[in-house]
């Protein structure tokens, strides 16, 4: 990733430190945002990430790995004969924030607020589907339990958007337009106040170049399920498409920065 664009991302961050969602006015003392997690691709690999889901049920071994680190960047790579567990869907992803080895992970708890920035490369081969297709999810850790909040490639009306939104609640936070940001790198700024019933909020930021497409925020939203919350990353998709357009493909992420604000 070029130096320009590691710049820029900088700048946006602190350029919207002060804007958070769902702060009240005034605080006994300045709220800031503290760096907690800045992994490189190139020397930490997929060690910068809890647990990794890579072909869960082994359908494409040939192919592995589908997730792995190259050059400054992570790639997750997604064939149309791979399959989850669940055979109807296709999941490669990774999760959680990790610094060190072992159990040393960041765990976001009820309360508190996170911020994560990335830079991030959907190709043109990655589509939006008429079913779901998320590259970026909140979640409570463990099987079974619905995602939080989710970054989704959805067609709407025969158009291509990339989406957020809350979705125990369908609340829709924010969509664009997803084939301008096709083929190149663009930054997301991704903002989560943890809170239970209306305690919540989210803001989600896209830029492109020097250009913000999007700046989108809620407040008074339920963004906690039990226990914690845990981002994951990657390719997650349904075969239910109705729009043919599953094909091969992959994303990149890159300069993966997360942050609290203490």
């Amino acid at each position: 990733m070029s130096t320009t664009r590691r710049q820029l991302l900088g700048y946006t961050l602190g350029g919207a430190a002060a804007a958070t969602v769902g702060l009240p006015a005034t605080t006994a003392h300045a709220a800031s945002w503290q760096l907690k997690w800045s992994p490189s691709a190139s020397s930490t690999g997929l060690g910068a990430f809890e647990t990794i889901e890579d072909d869960r049920a082994d359908s494409h071994p040939s192919a592995a790995p589908h997730i792995y680190a190259t050059g400054d960047n992570w790639r997750f790579t997604m064939h149309t004969v791979d399959r989850d567990t669940s055979t109807d869907r296709q999941r490669h992803e990774v999760t959680g924030l990790r610094n060190g080895s072992g159990g040393n992970y960041l765990k976001w708890t009820e309360g508190q607020t996170w911020r994560l920035t990335y830079s991030m490369y959907i190709p043109s081969s990655l589509k939006a589907t008429t079913s779901f297709t998320h590259i970026m999810q909140m979640k409570q850790p463990g099987t079974g339990s619905s995602p939080i909040v989710v970054q989704s490639l959805r067609r709407v009306n025969g158009v291509q958007t990339i989406e957020l939104k809350q979705f125990t609640d369908d609340i829709l936070i924010g969509r664009t337009d997803l084939e301008p940001l096709q083929d190149r790198w663009i930054d997301v700024d991704f903002q989560i106040k943890i809170g239970n019933g209306s305690a919540g909020s989210l803001r989600w930021i896209l830029k492109n170049g020097s250009t913000t497409v999007l700046d989108k925020s809620r407040t008074g939203i339920d963004t906690f399920l039990a226990d914690r919350v845990r981002p994951k990353w990657g390719i997650y998709r349904s075969l239910g498409d109705t729009s043919g357009s599953l094909q091969n493909c992959y994303l990149l992420l890159g300069n993966m920065r997360g942050y609290q604000l203490v």
